[in-house]
């Protein structure tokens, strides 16, 4: 017989600090409070930021104006180009932003030995479904078309995202799938929205008592996708997608009391039937989010590393 999970320790006492400061949930906040919220957390949740060679900001042309970029250089570059990981941040479509996973983007950057452009894609309400995905799309061709300029190997580019970001990742992937371009070398998915509908068992099952809840993820869905019929585009849930063959190989990490686990394991799950090569990885005691809580849960820091090696290995293999 097997034995049931706790959750771990350094998680349950986060949550129990956050309940004593207050903290309110989401969906309790407006936006622009849910975002400054998510900004402050960070101060007491992430670790020092790891030093890299560069850190330069960018601006290009997208749809809806110009999209910031962060581009993050490693000290070891032993190559004549280097890899790059496009990477798309978290916060249901609605929070986040470069500040809030610049310091997960640096030690990416650090340990991968990989260049890390994070993307600022427009955010809901303000901007709806598509936007965020066009902004993706646009920034992952954008760094394709200027790799002489940014020194980086065209041929070794990944996507990358947690949550929102790595619903994103996916939908990226997919819309490059059959590009005569562009062919993507990696897709790393952490804990990855991949079903809008939210028929996973596992939304009831964590829905309440992890930090991310289920009338959060109402609340994010809601801003972002608005009409249900939009939500069966393969875009919007990647795991309705038809067809999932021909996708970059993927790095897939999901949490054990995360309300996505279910939809993440599913979508490796069918990547791997597909024929994609999928490494998946399940912190089975964490919470949704924790990979950003390296200075209070240890295990944040053990899943970043485990990010950047998968990553290594894809981007720094020999290319044919």
């Amino acid at each position: 017989m097997g034995t049931a999970a706790i959750l771990d320790p350094q998680a349950k006492a986060l949550l129990e600090e956050l309940a004593a400061r207050g903290a309110r949930a989401t969906h309790m906040m407006t936006p622009e409070q849910a975002r400054e919220a998510y900004l402050v957390r960070r101060h007491f949740t992430q670790p020092e930021p790891t030093k890299v060679a560069e850190v330069t900001d960018l601006a290009i042309p997208g749809l809806g104006g110009d999209i910031k970029l962060r581009l993050y250089r490693p000290f070891a570059h032993n190559e004549s180009t280097q890899p790059v990981l496009v990477y798309f941040h978290g916060g249901g479509f609605v929070v986040g932003d470069l500040d809030s996973h610049d310091n997960l983007c640096r030690a990416l950057c650090h340990q991968s030995d990989c260049v890390v452009i994070a993307v600022d894609y427009r955010r809901a309400p303000e901007h709806v479904y598509p936007a965020a995905q066009l902004d993706c799309l646009a920034a992952t061709r954008w760094v394709h078309d200027n790799a002489a300029q940014l020194n980086i190997d065209p041929k070794r580019i990944a996507v990358g995202g947690d949550s929102a970001g790595g619903q994103l990742a996916a939908v990226t992937s997919l819309a490059l799938r059959d590009d005569p371009v562009i062919r993507l070398a990696f897709q790393a998915l952490i804990y990855p929205v991949t079903d809008a509908l939210m028929q996973s068992e596992s939304i009831e099952r964590n829905g309440q008592g992890y930090r991310l809840l289920k009338q959060d993820l109402v609340y994010y869905y809601d801003h972002y996708f608005q009409g249900q019929d939009v939500r069966h585009e393969a875009m919007a849930s990647p795991l309705r997608a038809a067809d999932l063959s021909g996708l970059p190989d993927a790095f897939v990490l999901t949490a054990g009391f995360d309300p996505l686990h279910d939809e993440g394991l599913a979508y490796a799950n069918a990547l791997s039937a597909a024929g994609t090569a999928t490494q998946y990885v399940c912190f089975t005691r964490q919470i949704h989010g924790f990979i950003l809580m390296g200075k209070v849960i240890d295990e944040a820091n053990l899943a970043t590393s485990l990010f950047a090696a998968a990553l290594k290995r894809a981007l720094h293999k020999e290319i044919k």
